[in-house]
C-alpha cells in the first residue's frame, strides 16, 4: 500500500477529534487548550510517513521498520517457511515512525492474527505471548514473514495488505499504534549485515543479502 502523505490516514479520526477538543479547550479557556494541543502535535509525529529513499538492488533485504535492534537469533519458523530460520527482533519506541515495510518484493502468501497480552514489547519473552500479526512474502528466490507484535502502550495492530497482493520493497503494508516490537524472520542463507543495538531505518536499512548472490 502506498501513501504519499506526510501523515497517514489512520490518524484523521485521532486528529480531528483532537483538534475539535483543542479549539474547544481554546474558546472556553485558552490555556486549556495546552494539553490538547500537545496531544494533536504528538499524534501527528507519531503517524508521520517520511519519505524512504528505497535502494534499487533486489538482492538486498530491507528493514521492515525504524527502531533498535534486540536480537538475531536462529529459530524454526514452522507457519509460513517451515524451516530453520533467522529472526530479527526490532524494538519501536513511541519516538519511532511506527510504519512497516515490505522487506523484499514479493506476493502476501501468509496472512495470520493471534490474540495475545500486552507486555512492555522489549521483554524477551514478548514475542510469546503478546497480541501478534503474521505476514509472509514470497518473490522467486525467497520467503519472508514479518511479525507485527504489540506492547504496553501498543493496542491496535493495523495491516492493510490481503492475500495474493504484490508488493515492491519499501511498500508500506501496515503499522502498529504507539509502541510496539516487529520482527523479520528469513532463511539461513541470507547473510544478516546488521548487529545487536544498531539502529535501522524502515525501508532504508539493508538488513541482508542472499548469501548465494555475494
Amino acid at each position: 500500500m502506498k501513501q504519499s502523505f506526510f501523515i497517514v490516514s489512520d490518524a484523521l479520526p485521532y486528529l480531528v477529534g483532537l483538534g475539535i477538543l483543542t479549539a474547544l479547550a481554546f474558546y472556553i479557556f485558552p490555556p486549556l487548550a495546552l494539553i490538547p494541543g500537545i496531544l494533536l502535535l504528538f499524534v501527528a509525529f507519531f503517524f508521520r510517513n517520511p519519505k524512504r529513499r528505497i535502494p534499487e538492488d533486489e538482492k538486498v533485504l530491507v528493514s521492515p521498520a525504524d527502531g533498535i535492534i534486540m536480537d538475531v537469533s536462529e529459530i524454526y519458523e514452522d507457519k509460513f517457511m517451515k524451516s530453520k530460520a533467522l529472526k530479527v527482533t526490532i524494538f519501536l519506541s513511541v519516538f519511532n515512525v511506527h510504519l512497516n515495510r515490505s522487506p523484499i518484493s514479493g506476493t502476501v502468501k501468509y496472512r495470520s492474527y493471534r490474540a495475545g497480552k500486552m507486555i512492555p514489547a522489549f521483554k524477551s519473552h514478548a514475542s510469546d505471548i503478546n497480541e501478534k500479526n503474521y505476514v509472509g512474502i514470497e518473490n522467486d528466490n525467497l520467503k519472508v514473514m514479518v511479525t507485527q507484535i504489540t506492547g504496553f502502550i501498543a493496542r491496535r495492530i493495523v495491516c492493510w495488505v490481503e492475500l495474493n497482493q504484490t508488493l515492491s520493497k519499501g511498500d508500506l503494508f501496515g503499522l502498529i499504534k504507539f509502541g510496539s516490537c516487529t520482527e523479520l524472520i528469513v532463511p539461513v542463507d541470507v547473510q544478516i549485515l546488521i548487529t545487536k543495538g544498531q539502529k535501522v531505518i524502515g525501508g532504508e536499512t539493508v538488513i541482508g543479502r542472499l548469501k548465494n548472490e555475494l
